[in-house]
């Protein structure tokens, strides 16, 4: 599912919104291309979709899938 969240307030008081899969897939706006997580205005009318590419995760250096990464921090192989 896809998160929106308020994020943080610039200096000139402009409102961001983090949009981002609450799965860890990547996302994609309207013009299909893709984000790990997006920020955007508040006024911005984007609007993302969750897809079905996980999301890498550097551990040690190395590429590795969400799924693979939790297996490692279990103690698996």
């Amino acid at each position: 599912m896809i998160i929106k969240e308020y994020y943080t307030t610039r200096p000139d008081g402009v409102r961001l919104f983090r949009s981002y899969s609450d799965r860890h897939f990547m996302i994609k706006n309207e013009n299909d291309e893709l984000y790990e997580e997006a920020i955007d205005v508040e006024s911005a009318t984007h609007t993302y979709t969750e897809t079905a590419i996980p999301i890498e995760v550097d551990v040690e250096g190395g590429e590795v899938s969400p799924e693979e990464a939790i297996n490692i921090l279990l103690g698996g192989e």
